[in-house]
C-alpha cells in the first residue's frame, strides 16, 4: 500500500466507521460502468461541503489491489452490484490530491514535484521495468503497460485548485494543463479517470487541453444526481434518528435541484445540524462570506438586482454558456451567476435555465455579505422585515401599507416597479424575516389560478398561513376578491388552521400612498 500507489481504504474506513454514514457506493456502478470506454474521463464539479474527498476515498478503497475491501463494502448498496466483485480491489490506482502537490511543491514547480513523488513509488513497484531515471511519470505507465499489460485507475482530487488559487498565473495554468493532457489523454494504460473539483474543465482559458473529459457539474449532473449531496429520504431517515424536524431540514440546507433528484441537500451542513442537533449556518465554518462579497460587488450592469430579486424569492434566468470555467474571466452578469452556482452560493433549474437561492443558510451568507457594506438600503428593507410580519399578523392594514411604502422607497435604487412580477419581488422582500418559520411559495397552482404568495407555516412554528394576491393600479379589495372567487386557498391541501388573506395593490399616481392593503382571516378544517 502507498501514498500514491494502491492507497489502501483507511479514508474510506473512517468514513463509514463514522456516527453518520450516508450510503452512496452506487455512484462505483457508475464508473464501473463507464470503465474502457469512449466516457472513461470523467469530471464531477461539486462546491465545498459536497463529499468529493469521500466519494475519491470510497473509490481508493474499492479498486486499489493489495488491499481487501470486501467487509468494508458489506450490507453497502454496491454488494449487489453486477460488477461489484469484478472490480473490487482488483486495478492499479493512482491516487492524486492537487492541493497537498501545490502546498508541497513551495519553490518547485507543482508538476515537477508530482512527478517526483510519484515516480519514487512506481518505481519501487515496476523499477525492473524502467532502465531510464531521467523518465516522466508518462513515460513510465507506458512502458509498464507495454511490458504487464497493467492498466491504471487515475483518480484526481481538487483538479481546479491550480486554477483557483494561481489565477494569477496563466503560465504555471498552461503547464499544469499540458502535464494532465499528456498523463491522460489517449494513454493505452489509462482504463479510468475520476477527477473532481469545483469547477468544470472543458472552457478554462483557451487552453482546451482536457477536452476529453464527460463533465457534470452542478448545472447538469446527469448520471451523479442522487450522489451529489444528500437526498430527501436520506435526510427524512436522519431526522427520524436524531429527532429533529423534517421540515426545518428541508429550510435550511434543501434547495439544489436536479433533473430527476428535486431535493438535494448540503451533506456536510446536514450532518453538523444532526449532530449538534441544532439548526443553524454552518457554511461559514469552512468558508467566509468575503469570498461571495467579491462577486456580489462586481459592477455588471443588473447583476445587483438580480442578487435583489433573488432575495426576494425570485429565480432569475441566466444563461451558463458564455462562462469560461474560471474565477476571473468575468464579462458579463451571467458569468458571475453561473460562477455562484458552481460554487453552491445559488442553485439552478435547468429546465428553466434560471438560478436562485436555494435556502435559509446561503440567505444568511448572503445577508453577511450585504451587511459588510454597500448595499445599506436593501439591509434596512431586511431588519424592517420583522416589524412587517408582526403587523400583517396583527392585521393591521395600515401598518402594513406604510411597511410597504417604506419598503419601495429603501428598493427603489435597485428595484423598478413596472408590473405585478416586479411587485411580488419587492413583497418577497420586504417579508423576507418571514422565512424563518414560512415556506414561500410562488405561482402556487390552487383552484383556479394561481396564487401570487403563499407563505405555508413550518410545523411547530404556531402561525397562520398567509394567501398574498398582489394588485398593480386596481384596488386591494380587487385582490382580496380574487383569492376567494378562484379558490386560491384549496393551495394549502393538507394544512387546517387560520388562514390570512393579504390583497396589496400598488398605486403608482399616488407618492405618498403609494400601496393599499386589505386582510381578512378565515379558518380550513
Amino acid at each position: 500500500m502507498g501514498i500514491y500507489l494502491n492507497p489502501g481504504n483507511d479514508g474510506f474506513a473512517r468514513a463509514v466507521r463514522s456516527e453518520i454514514y450516508v450510503d452512496k457506493t452506487g455512484l462505483i456502478s457508475c464508473a464501473n460502468r463507464y470503465m474502457n470506454t469512449e466516457q472513461q474521463y470523467i469530471c464531477v464539479s461539486r462546491p465545498r461541503r459536497f463529499g468529493k474527498s469521500m466519494a475519491v476515498q470510497m473509490l481508493a478503497a474499492y479498486y486499489s489491489c493489495g488491499c481487501d475491501s470486501g467487509e468494508l463494502f458489506s450490507g453497502l448498496e454496491i454488494e449487489n452490484a453486477p460488477s461489484f466483485q469484478e472490480h473490487l480491489n482488483r486495478h492499479q490506482v493512482i491516487l492524486l490530491n492537487m492541493q497537498q502537490f501545490l502546498i508541497g511543491a513551495k519553490n518547485q514547480s507543482v508538476t515537477e514535484y508530482l512527478e517526483q513523488e510519484v515516480l519514487e513509488e512506481i518505481l519501487e513497484e515496476y523499477g525492473t521495468f524502467i532502465k531510464r531515471q531521467d523518465i516522466s511519470l508518462a513515460h513510465a505507465l507506458r512502458k509498464i503497460y507495454a511490458k504487464t499489460g497493467k492498466k491504471f485507475i487515475f483518480l484526481i482530487d481538487e483538479w481546479d485548485c491550480v486554477m483557483r488559487e494561481r489565477q494569477e498565473s496563466e503560465a504555471l495554468q498552461r503547464q499544469y494543463l499540458d502535464f494532465l493532457r499528456d498523463l491522460l489523454k489517449d494513454q493505452p494504460y489509462a482504463a479510468l479517470t475520476y477527477m473532481t473539483g469545483i469547477l468544470p474543465v472543458k472552457k478554462y482559458g483557451r487552453h482546451s487541453a482536457l477536452n476529453m473529459f464527460w463533465e457534470y457539474s452542478m448545472t447538469d449532473q446527469g448520471l451523479f444526481e442522487e450522489y451529489t449531496g444528500f437526498t430527501q429520504e436520506e435526510v427524512r431517515g436522519l431526522c427520524d434518528r436524531y429527532g429533529m424536524d423534517f421540515s426545518g431540514a428541508g429550510s435550511w440546507y434543501d434547495g439544489y435541484q436536479f433533473t430527476r433528484f428535486q431535493h438535494i441537500y448540503n451533506p456536510k451542513s446536514v450532518v453538523e445540524a444532526m449532530h449538534r442537533h441544532k439548526f443553524s449556518n454552518y457554511w461559514t465554518s469552512t468558508e467566509t462570506y468575503d469570498a461571495l462579497k467579491i462577486y456580489m460587488d462586481m459592477d455588471f450592469d443588473g447583476l445587483r438586482a438580480d442578487i435583489v430579486q433573488m432575495l426576494g424569492g425570485e429565480h432569475i434566468r441566466v444563461n451558463t454558456l458564455s462562462f469560461q470555467n474560471d474565477m476571473c474571466s468575468l464579462r458579463i452578469k451571467d458569468d458571475v451567476l453561473t460562477l455562484l452556482i458552481h460554487l453552491g452560493y445559488l442553485a439552478y433549474d435547468s429546465v428553466r435555465e434560471e438560478a436562485f437561492i436555494p435556502n435559509r443558510e446561503i440567505i444568511r451568507e448572503f445577508e453577511s455579505a450585504m451587511n459588510a457594506g454597500g448595499w445599506p438600503e436593501v439591509m434596512r428593507v431586511l431588519k424592517a422585515s420583522e416589524r412587517l410580519l408582526e403587523a400583517t399578523l396583527c392585521c393591521d392594514e395600515e401598518s402594513v401599507a406604510r411597511g410597504l411604502d417604506r419598503a419601495h422607497t429603501e428598493a427603489a435604487s435597485i428595484l423598478t416597479y413596472n408590473d405585478e412580477n416586479s411587485l411580488s419581488c419587492a413583497i418577497g422582500l420586504a417579508y423576507y424575516s418571514a422565512r424563518k418559520d414560512y415556506k414561500l411559495i410562488r405561482e402556487l397552482p390552487a383552484g383556479r389560478g394561481f396564487a401570487d404568495v403563499v407563505f405555508l407555516p413550518l410545523p411547530f412554528c404556531n402561525k397562520p398561513a398567509l394567501v398574498v394576491e398582489l394588485k398593480y393600479d386596481k384596488s386591494a379589495s380587487t385582490a382580496i376578491q380574487q383569492i376567494k372567487d378562484r379558490k386560491y386557498t384549496q393551495a394549502l391541501e393538507g394544512y387546517s388552521g387560520e388562514v390570512l388573506l393579504v390583497g396589496v395593490n400598488y398605486d403608482k399616481g399616488d407618492k405618498n400612498k403609494a400601496h393599499s392593503c386589505v386582510i381578512e382571516k378565515l379558518e380550513i378544517y
